[in-house]
């Protein structure tokens, strides 16, 4: 009976001291993971992947040659033919915007579907373009936190709709307000989601880069030296003057030099160049309210569609000159973007004409693209 009663007591002792640590272990463990909580709860959540298996961080694979439409919110989709969308590989539609909360909207989602549907149809991929105010764009950027609230935001609606990208419209950073730094780290944390898995694609439109100075150089060569951008939708057009008349704000020349400047002097390579069309005219010397009209209904009012001017009449002012370009000034721009960068760019679809005059199908004849 004693040495009984001393095994229990000892086997008592070793149960006590084996719980006993392990309780330490655990009381441990929890320590171990609120101190590791309390390290890291200031630091913004990360952007989740669409596939979480699948770590490799790479951008889609190219496909030839983009021709790229932009498709407004406000346009009527059964007014353009299927045709035309064939024409495009790309369709951007346009847009959703930051707030100034700094939160991404989407204004008609009906109507983004709509367009998806036909865009996919016939057989173009469909990107959700950003756009909004400079200064939401400033504020939204200013913080990692903010930045990753909204890509995500941006992500859940390309999801949600089963796009093929986004493409950022901030129009414009600058150098002289530090919007260029948090640009180009904005354009690198959505490079991070959107190349998640090589899934979807980011590109960015650019100023034409005639104009030295804030604008032009906050686009920094590490956004395609270090592949985060797919490519640039460079908008070679809208250099027009209030006061100075008979200047034409889309010509070759304006085309040649965003050409020259982005791939030749800031090294661009070609494959992400992706030159911008007017789809549209404006006068010069006078206001430009009410007074630029796309180029179909300038052609309603009687202009040559082989011609860059015509005479019109609209806004208020009689027998104005507009200037836009024309078949002729079209398929020189889409042969200098086949033979010197990767694609053709037109602001906005809805604009051109829908006949035998139409600027899109200038371009596809030009640089052999079938529809």
């Amino acid at each position: 009976m004693p040495n009984c009663f001393y095994f229990f007591n000892y086997l008592h002792y070793l149960t006590f001291t084996v719980m006993t640590k392990q309780l330490y272990h655990f009381s441990l463990g929890i320590l171990c993971i609120s101190f590791l909580y309390s390290c890291t709860k200031d630091q913004p959540t990360p952007i989740p992947p669409p596939n979480t298996g699948n770590t490799v961080i790479a951008p889609p694979p190219p496909f030839g040659f983009y021709v790229v439409g932009y498709f407004p919110s406000y346009r009527s989709v059964a007014s353009v033919p299927d045709v035309k969308f064939r024409m495009c590989n790309v369709i951007n539609y346009a847009f959703a915007t930051v707030n100034s909360s700094g939160n991404a909207v989407l204004g008609n989602s009906s109507h983004l579907l709509e367009v998806k549907t036909k865009a996919k149809t016939n057989g173009a991929k469909v990107f959700l373009s950003i756009s909004g105010v400079a200064a939401d764009f400033k504020n939204m950027s200013a913080s990692v936190g903010a930045r990753t609230s909204f890509i995500n935001q941006v992500m859940n609606m390309v999801r949600t709709y089963g796009l093929d990208g986004v493409d950022v419209d901030w129009e414009f950073p600058r150098t002289d307000d530090g919007t260029d730094i948090t640009y180009t780290a904005l354009m690198k944390q959505f490079s991070d989601s959107c190349h998640m898995g090589s899934k979807y694609y980011l590109t960015a439109a650019i100023t034409a880069g005639k104009y030295a100075g804030a604008i032009r150089d906050a686009i920094k060569s590490e956004l395609w030296q270090g592949n985060y951008v797919d490519w640039f939708n460079i908008m070679s057009y809208d250099d027009f003057s209030t006061t100075l008349p008979y200047k034409q704000h889309c010509d070759y020349a304006l085309a040649t030099t965003s050409i020259n400047y982005w791939i030749n002097t800031r090294g661009l390579p070609a494959t992400k160049a992706v030159l911008g069309i007017a789809g549209y005219g404006r006068p010069s010397g006078i206001t430009q309210s009410g007074t630029v009209l796309s180029y179909n209904d300038i052609l309603l009012q009687g202009a040559n569609p082989q011609s860059d001017s015509a005479i019109v009449t609209a806004g208020g002012f009689t027998n104005y000159t507009i200037y836009y370009n024309g078949l002729a000034t079209v398929k020189k721009k889409a042969m200098l973007a086949k033979q010197s960068a990767n694609g053709i760019m037109i602001w906005e679809k809805s604009h051109d004409a829908h006949d035998n005059n139409s600027l899109l199908k200038a371009v596809c004849d030009t640089v052999g693209r079938s529809y």
